[in-house]
């Protein structure tokens, strides 16, 4: 399958609609990642549908002495690895397409979860990501639009903007693709020596511990409520035979574990990554609540998402899986 690329919105708008239109937003240099969203995108949008990728480097995203400049710009491959994939075009519109007449005077605000974490280490990064989310909305007018879960804070912003502006869109999210180490697959990792990726492979690594703790602490809740908390619990366990393997469960779930206890399982990776030659310098690690993106308790039930942040040499990195409280089961 062949992309078309296109360059303004205004060829865009005159391509003759007979379903539903599916867009997936990019920034180029496109990788499997990009590959599966796209697929993805052309089984929502099915045969009569259409399926749009854009390829623009938002300036507006970069805070000072960030990599806009050295960002890779790869749009002949991008073009094909597009229509490989399932993509009827591609619109790679310029900076003056998008932004008439210069920076915008209007944008969006990302709010106080903009200000965290991501938004915390790059101040203004989301109102810029916010701005050109929405004016590519505007000039795409998809039905559905899908992003990856690697850019978990971007997703949640992106979803919060779209429900809170009344935005006509349906937003999907796609699972991050990883390369069979474990490490995200990422624009940024081109710009790894072998050393480096080495290290990196640090972020997946600490959240696979995080995770691990995680599903052994729900294992143990899961068999402490096996037997009621009470006098019988007593009786019950020597009567089984199981008092110690039991109690041990019961303890441990209630005092020992925790998102404290994930955190430092993730922790003690890094920390390890920092001692390395070329190190990691960890940047941040939460285990937040993907609504708001603000730290969970220990008495937190539902979804959850364990992001970390990192360096390796002049490349910074980003990561996350989602962990699911209060069920026993596979939260990976």
């Amino acid at each position: 399958m062949t992309a078309t690329l296109l360059r303004t919105a205004a060829d865009l708008h005159a391509r003759v609609r007979t379903g539903r239109r599916a867009v997936v937003m990019t920034m180029g240099a496109l990788h499997e990642g990009h590959a599966t969203l796209i697929r993805t995108a052309r089984k929502i949008a099915g045969p009569e549908g259409e399926v749009v990728v854009t390829v623009f480097v938002n300036p507006l995203q970069f805070g000072a002495g960030e990599d806009l400049d050295r960002y890779p710009r790869t749009l002949d491959a991008d073009v094909e690895l597009a229509g490989t994939s399932g993509a009827d075009a591609v619109f790679a519109p310029s900076v003056d397409e998008v932004y008439p007449g210069g920076e915008p005077q209007v944008g969006i605000s990302a709010g106080p979860m903009g200000e965290r974490l991501e938004g915390a280490a790059r101040p203004g990064h989301f109102d810029g990501m916010l701005t050109v989310v929405a004016k590519l909305l505007h000039l795409t007018r998809p039905d559905v639009a899908l992003y990856g879960q690697k850019d978990a804070q971007q997703l949640a912003l992106i979803r919060r903007m779209v429900r809170d502006l009344n935005f006509g869109v349906e937003i999907v999210g796609v699972p991050t693709v990883r390369e069979e180490d474990g490490l995200a697959l990422s624009s940024r990792n081109r710009y790894l020596s072998p050393a480096e990726r080495r290290t990196a492979l640090a972020l997946s690594q600490a959240l696979f511990a995080g995770r691990d703790r995680h599903a052994a602490q729900e294992a143990l809740r899961a068999r402490a409520r096996e037997v009621p908390a009470s006098r019988a619990r007593a009786e019950a366990l020597s009567a089984i035979g199981e008092s110690r393997a039991a109690a041990d469960a019961h303890a441990v779930a209630t005092t020992a574990g925790g998102p404290a206890a994930i955190r430092a399982a993730a922790r003690l990776v890094l920390d390890e990554a920092a001692r390395l030659d070329p190190p990691l310098t960890p940047d941040y690690l939460a285990l937040v609540d993907p609504s708001d993106f603000t730290d969970i308790g220990d008495d937190f039930t539902g979804e959850a998402v364990l992001a970390v942040a990192a360096r390796v040499g002049a490349t910074r990195l980003i990561d996350n899986i989602p962990l699911t409280f209060g069920t026993f089961g596979d939260a990976s």
